[in-house]
């Protein structure tokens, strides 16, 4: 553990930074030195089998978020923290240059810190109950209903996990969050209080310096001066916790202290319609109204194309306003992996329209490549089946190229129109009008968690593997469709890729001509 820093201070009060509060060099409570000494051969064989043991199957590291999470996590910093350890003194040299050949490639703090964000988020989009998901257990909060995502293999998170995804929240000022991660923390640390991992960062005392401080944000006064007693139990020479301690008695003796509200959940992106989103992510479908059921059918579709004669495209209309179709069976199982090997070079953290510019957004977490028709046939053989099935010109410069994503851990996209709603939106710039069309294809499948949502028309469309979803942006008229506000719900389970067609209005004219209603 390493000695705390001279903290900062909150009005007056000493809030805590990274360390444990104990003397420098100093071992927990409960390891002696003899028993320090008698494991310094074992400690880098025993992290090597709790890896081997965690990953035996490569696929599911990627598939389950808590096996994912705590791979990064061991990357950027445990496995440093046991090579560097005074514990590691076999092979000492060895084990520093094999670390070194390697480092560059490995996660970075930005990775860890975003990968414990994505266990928020799906925390908050799914309602998981988050001491279910630190005993890896995938179950909405409060609820009757199956859990959503049942893993092959149940992994549990640490005491030193929990305290990372709390501490996460605790540095922006996210008291909602950083409680209840960091209350799992302290039990868990409780439980195993006098045992040692030396490539854990945190302890006991860590955590309940971060959650009493946090309870104090938070309004509960009482609640912080009880778990910095607790603390000082542990550490009592630490004399910033006693000020605190003195200064929490003061504030309750005196009547001072307001009563502790309900925490209210942070609205980081101000989502205006977070809970229409939520609970389509939470209920994958939804039903049709009663009008629009005859009109929903299925069918084999030529579209006037000859590309299409010998195999006509499997047609499911899913809505009629906004209009929605899911055509099945739309690229192979080698299509899609070669779409996937191209992209994959060349793939960046996702950008938004922001007026003019484009930028990151924490609303849109997701790696993203574009290919040309050049870059392979399998690319120009999509485009033309595109083109056939919808019956638009996608020649330069009418259609944008073919975007591929991949949403790994917690990957996700609010709601948001395909569409610009600005004329100042970067989308002009192609001089062909706004994008009149959408296609997206789902090059993989998912365990659980990544459907489209349109959330004012209410309903979801789940991840179907080789299907391609096509919607029109726009109306007729050249307005913008509201009821396709969309939203690409995070992944609970899994790896999502998809592959964008965005088909913009000029030289679609007499392809998709106005009608006599202005209206439509």
């Amino acid at each position: 553990a390493k000695a705390r820093a001279t903290p900062t201070s909150h009005q007056g009060w000493a809030a805590p930074l990274w360390g444990g509060g104990l003397d420098p060099g100093a071992h927990p409570r409960g390891v002696t030195t003899q028993e320090h000494h008698s494991v310094t051969q074992w400690v880098p064989c025993r992290f090597y089998e709790k890896v081997q043991a965690l990953h035996q199957d490569p696929k599911a590291s990627v598939d389950n978020p808590l096996l994912a999470f705590s791979l990064i996590k061991r990357l950027h910093s445990d496995w440093p923290n046991v090579i560097y350890s005074d514990e590691a003194t076999e092979n000492t040299q060895a084990l520093h240059a094999g670390f070194k050949e390697v480092e560059q490639e490995l996660p970075g703090a930005e990775d860890l810190d975003g990968a414990a964000r994505a266990l928020m988020r799906l925390q908050d989009v799914y309602a998981l109950s988050v001491k279910g998901m630190a005993n890896g257990v995938f179950q909405p909060a409060g609820a009757s209903r199956p859990p959503l995502y049942s893993p092959g293999r149940r992994v549990s998170l640490s005491a030193d996990d929990c305290f990372h995804v709390g501490k996460v929240a605790y540095d922006t000022g996210d008291y909602y969050h950083s409680i209840a991660w960091l209350e799992e923390a302290v039990g868990l640390f409780r439980l195993s209080y006098g045992s040692w991992n030396p490539e854990d960062r945190s302890s006991l005392e860590d955590a309940l310096d971060h959650l009493a401080f946090s309870y104090f944000m938070a309004g509960n006064i009482s609640h912080a001066l009880s778990l910095s007693k607790e603390f000082l139990h542990y550490d009592p020479s630490n004399r910033r916790v006693a000020r605190n301690v003195a200064k929490y008695e003061k504030l309750l003796e005196t009547g001072m202290a307001a009563s502790a509200g309900p925490l209210r959940r942070p609205n980081g992106t101000r989502l205006q319609s977070r809970d229409a989103y939520e609970e389509l992510c939470q209920r994958p479908g939804g039903q049709p109204s009663p009008e629009q059921l005859p009109r929903l059918s299925c069918s084999y579709e030529t579209n006037g194309s000859p590309y299409l004669l010998l195999q006509p495209a499997k047609k499911e209309v899913v809505r009629i306003r906004p209009y929605v179709a899911l055509y099945h069976d739309f690229i192979s199982d080698a299509e899609a992996e070669t779409i996937k090997e191209l992209a994959g070079p060349w793939l960046q953290r996702s950008v938004v329209a922001s007026g003019e510019k484009q930028q990151k957004a924490e609303y849109r977490i997701s790696k993203s490549a574009w290919l040309k028709d050049t870059a392979d046939p399998v690319v120009r053989v999509l485009e033309q089946r595109i083109a056939a099935v919808t019956g638009l010109d996608l020649r330069p410069p009418y259609a944008e190229y073919l975007q591929v994503v991949n949403y790994g851990l917690g990957g996700h996209y609010e709601p948001h129109f395909d569409h610009a709603t600005s004329r100042k939106s970067p989308l002009y710039r192609m001089k062909s009008g706004n994008r009149i069309a959408t296609v997206m294809i789902y090059l993989s499948a998912v365990e659980a968690g990544g459907s489209t949502a349109f959330i004012y028309a209410n309903f979801s469309v789940p991840v179907v593997k080789n299907a391609a979803l096509f919607w029109w942006n726009l109306r007729r008229n050249g307005d913008g469709d509201e009821d396709t506000l969309h939203a690409g719900c995070p992944v609970l389970a899994g790896d999502k890729w998809v592959a964008n067609k965005w088909i913009h209005e000029h030289g679609q004219e007499f392809r998709r001509p106005c009608s006599t209603d202005p209206q439509d």
